[in-house]
Order: structure tokens, then C-alpha cells, then sequence
């Protein structure tokens, strides 16, 4: 499923216009992001979690040269899924 078909499966369930559909998950994606952004945990109870990691700096290998290189520390955004929502995708 893409953006569109998500924002039409949105609509047809909401009795929203595709067009407030679109806005409202545009909003949604816009607030997570934002609260990940200050560090911030998102907790949808049912649904899951989305938050921050850091992952610390590593060496890695440059595929074609075989060269080490040093891969800097970075913060990744992550979903953990909740568990009404893994007990569903595993029925």
C-alpha cells in the first residue's frame, strides 16, 4: 500500500474527503517527527511506539576498495509494534 492508496483506505473508512484524509495524516506524520526530533517517545497504545536510538560509531568496510572506514554515531528513528497489533498481523 502507498500514500494514496493510504489516504483513499482513510477516506472510505473516516467519512472524510480524500482531501481532509490527506491532511490529517500529513498533520500525523508532521507531529511524530517532530516529537522524535526533541527526543521525544510516541506512544499509541494498540498500535506501537515510535522513538529514538543511538547508535554508536563503528568501522565498516568500503565494498569496493575494501578500505576501513569509520562509520559516524547516528540517531535512528524506530516503530516497535504493540502487542494487539502483532497478535493481529499474526492471526
Amino acid at each position: 500500500m502507498n500514500k494514496s492508496e493510504l489516504i483513499s483506505s482513510m477516506a472510505e473508512k473516516s467519512k472524510l474527503t480524500k482531501k481532509d484524509a490527506e491532511a490529517a495524516l500529513k498533520s500525523f506524520i508532521e507531529s511524530v517527527q517532530e516529537a522524535l526530533e526533541k527526543g521525544e517517545k510516541v506512544q499509541l497504545v494498540g498500535f506501537g511506539t515510535f522513538e529514538t536510538r543511538e547508535r554508536a560509531e563503528r568501522e565498516g568496510r568500503n565494498p569496493r576498495t575494501k578500505e576501513t572506514i569509520k562509520i559516524p554515531a547516528t540517531t535512528v528513528p524506530v516503530f516497535k509494534a504493540g502487542k494487539e497489533f502483532k497478535e493481529r498481523v499474526n492471526k
